[in-house]
């Protein structure tokens, strides 16, 4: 039976259009050339951008991906987008210095420690050998990684991060097979190390300082500049090490100056003053002997995750071509006057290089509604509670006019029958109806408060408050940490079913069992959105949603919350002429991985599982026969994925 209500949804979801579900998602903000939605309704990714290439559908990669024999939860790498980023840097870089007429060059650095994993490092060595991109490292072992994957010896390699002997040989024996290694000081104390250390080796070091700036970035990484950062000298510990090597006739090693403002940086404004403040030191250390030639802006080139374009923490509000033309503009104005050469630049942007190429998709498996399981009968019994039928009555009689007045009353109903239930004064079914009856009262009066023209502030955040758990088979923890530890916002969206009007507000749970494991704030052109819109679920078909531009810092952050390990990981590269093939494969953590990160021997638990099912036999609880299939189960069990598998 076809109700007038259902032929008004119908009318509704007939005018919806893939431009509204752009809108709704807000992708031709965020995605950057890179994302966009087909005419089919499914997300597609333009892995070269919008123009320059084909595009391939993420259901398309899905069904490939499941046809292989892999499971969700999924990380995709894009190769194509990696590559595409670092060409688009070193494009915008190169034609600002071009229209300027700047006299120095640009040199690109990718630090290690945004996305650590093999397949990344070693594209990004491989494809940026041809613009001389190089890499940072703040660790031995990011290091030895480094110097085993970057066979360009054009490119830099700045050493960040506090340095023990071994870190200082290390990059010194880089530095004589051929390496254009910088050793970046940051803390005095690394000094005298290094000197004494280049002297046994018989080598004059590239060395660095990291400046703490009196500036300070905005956003949620501020911390990472200004006066009271963990990380740099201050300006008299720089003078100090100055006067140092110029005592060990080494000032002419003095060549690169460093400071790192923060990651995310929303506003232009402060990078422009963070380059002035530099530059000034920069031209005061060349006026004191100092060799110098490196200028090292360290990173900050924020992605815009909401698309808002503004300053607002999960944005920026400049463009690429914007940053890369203020910087060289603002080094020359500085340098204006003087007989300062203009140094090289670098720019350590990891985030932006990265954060496009990835993305998480992980499968929705079940629902939680406010309105599941109410049923409200036509009229209550007759010895019901009076307040039971005052409630009642209040569903009955809502309408726009006196929305405000049966909303504190339902409040006041509840609240009163809860303290009766407690003192043994009400029945356990009275309970239940009062708790089913309030929630289809906040429900009609959600719907109809859509209908106010002025929307009182009781009633803003009403519709988050009835919103949908869609519970989705990912952690938090392990795949989107940030979310949980930073409050950082990524663009979340189904990437199919988008020809149909999505009609339900919703968070998402992961399937971890902990309370912080879930997005409940969402990117929004305006502001943050508490809610998602989603399509109603259907246990019977699978419904995919993705987490986009999560390649920075989320893989390696990740933690063992409830043991569940890393996702599978699929890297994909397409062809110019639209064939795309997976370049890498490689199997999530099982169970067995997992337990023995945390120290258990898994030959030791089966053992041990053998001999309680014995046990068990000998006993009488199970039979003989049983053993062997428990036994099974449990050596399976440690072979299987860490998530949930149909």
């Amino acid at each position: 039976m076809v109700t007038n209500s259902n032929k008004a949804n119908n009318h509704i979801l007939n005018r919806w259009t893939i431009e509204d579900a752009v809108d709704t998602y807000g992708v031709g903000n965020w995605g950057a050339d890179y994302f966009d939605i087909s005419p089919e309704g499914e997300v597609v990714v333009f892995p070269m951008g919008k123009g320059a290439g084909p595009s391939i559908s993420l259901m398309e990669v899905v069904s490939g991906i499941k046809a292989r024999g892999m499971d969700l939860p999924v990380l995709l790498r894009f190769e194509n987008i990696l590559d595409a980023q670092i060409a688009l840097l070193h494009k915008s870089f190169n034609s600002a210095i071009a229209a300027c007429k700047y006299q120095g060059e640009y040199r690109g650095v990718y630090p290690v420690k945004v996305n650590q994993q093999q397949q990344i490092i070693e594209e990004i060595a491989s494809f940026g050998s041809q613009f001389n991109h190089g890499l940072e490292a703040g660790s031995k072992a990011e290091l030895i990684a480094a110097i085993s994957l970057l066979s360009n010896l054009e490119s830099c390699l700045v050493c960040n991060g506090y340095k023990d002997e071994e870190f200082i040989d290390l990059a010194l024996y880089a530095q004589k097979m051929g390496y254009k290694i910088f050793l970046v000081i940051e803390r005095y104390g690394e000094l005298p190390l290094i000197i004494k250390r280049a002297k046994a080796m018989n080598i004059r070091p590239n060395i660095g300082v990291r400046l703490k700036l009196s500036v300070s970035g905005g956003g949620l990484w501020m911390e990472s500049g200004g006066d009271r950062s963990v990380f740099g000298l201050n300006l008299s510990q720089v003078l100090q090490t100055v006067e140092t090597l110029r005592g060990e006739g080494m000032l002419d090693c003095l060549k690169l100056l460093h400071y790192h403002l923060g990651s995310q940086i929303p506003n232009i404004r402060d990078i422009r003053a963070a380059v002035t403040e530099a530059c000034r030191i920069y031209n005061g250390l060349v006026g004191e002997g100092a060799a110098m030639g490196y200028l090292d802006l360290g990173g900050g080139l924020a992605v815009d995750y909401d698309g808002s374009h503004t300053n607002f923490p999960s944005s920026r509000n400049y463009t690429l071509e914007e940053y890369c033309a203020d910087i060289i503009e603002t080094i020359m104005t500085c340098l204006q006057g003087t007989d300062v050469t203009h140094p090289t630049i670098i720019t350590e942007s990891g985030r932006a290089t990265v954060a496009y190429s990835s993305i998480l998709l992980f499968n929705v498996l079940d629902v939680s509604s406010f309105e599941h399981g109410l049923r409200i009968p036509e009229a209550l019994p007759p010895d019901s509670h009076e307040l039971l039928v005052s409630m009642f009555e209040i569903l009955k009689d809502i309408s726009p006019k006196n929305l405000q007045e049966h909303y504190h009353d339902a409040i006041y109903y509840r609240d009163e029958l809860r303290q009766l239930f407690l003192h043994g004064h009400l029945r356990l079914w009275e309970r239940g109806m009062s708790e089913g009856l309030f929630r289809k009262i906040m429900c009609e009066i959600a719907a109809k408060v859509k209908q106010l023209k002025y929307i009182p502030d009781e009633f803003e955040k009403i519709e988050s408050a009835l919103s949908d758990i869609y519970y989705c088979n990912f952690s938090v923890f392990q795949s989107l940490p940030d979310v949980w530890a930073i409050d950082q916002l990524f663009p979340v969206m189904p990437i199919h079913r988008l020809k149909e009007q999505p009609t339900r507000q919703s968070i998402l749970a992961d399937i971890t069992c902990d309370c912080d494991g879930k997005i409940d704030k969402f990117t929004d052109l305006h502001d943050i959105k508490d809610t998602l819109l989603l399509h109603e679920f259907d246990p019977d078909q699978e419904y995919i949603l993705g987490v986009f531009l999560v390649g920075a810092y989320q893989e390696t952050l990740g933690d063992l919350h409830n043991l569940l390990g890393d996702t599978n990981v699929v890297g994909i590269r397409i062809d110019p002429d639209g064939h795309y093939k997976f370049v890498r494969e490689i199997d999530g953590d099982s169970v067995g991985d997992v337990l023995s990160y945390v120290e258990y021997d898994t030959k030791s638990i089966i053992d041990r599982i053998r001999k309680q099912a014995e046990r068990a036999v000998q006993e009488g609880r199970v039979q003989v026969d049983e053993r062997r299939g428990i036994t099974k189960a449990f050596e399976a069990g440690l072979r299987g994925y860490t998530y949930f598998e149909k």
